[in-house]
């Protein structure tokens, strides 16, 4: 996370596959503050980091026959929302870069820390 692009609001999103209905919101305010011109930043820590591995938040669905997590996902990126990961949940977890759905950028949480707290705001979810 660059200092140029110091965010105006950072969700570290620590709830994973375990609380699926707890996931919808936290993709619903990082789309809407970036929708809002504000620099949006989620950080996938802990068994959030499993929501980006391949297949795994299309597979789940927080209300019977709704939109999957991946969906919610999609919303907050194609509103700009910047998603980093936390390269050590990621090993935590049992994944490499080669597990994820797509590249994104991974930061040790010592390389997070400086950014994460020179956001305007820091959400934990």
């Amino acid at each position: 996370m660059p200092e140029a692009q110091v965010a105006d609001l950072v969700i570290v999103l620590i709830a994973g596959p375990e609380n699926p209905k707890r996931l919808p919101s936290a993709f619903f305010l990082a789309a809407t503050a970036a929708a809002a011109e504000q620099n949006v930043i989620m950080y996938f820590t802990g068994p959030a980091t499993e929501l980006l591995g391949k297949g795994k938040a299309e597979s789940i669905f927080p209300m019977p026959g709704g939109k999957s997590v991946a969906d919610f996902m999609k919303l907050a990126e194609d509103n700009g929302v910047r998603i980093i990961g936390c390269l050590q949940s990621l090993e935590l977890n049992g994944m490499t870069v080669d597990d994820l759905r797509k590249p994104i950028p991974l930061l040790t949480p010592s390389a997070a820390l400086p950014s994460l707290v020179a956001a305007g705001r820091v959400l934990t979810w």
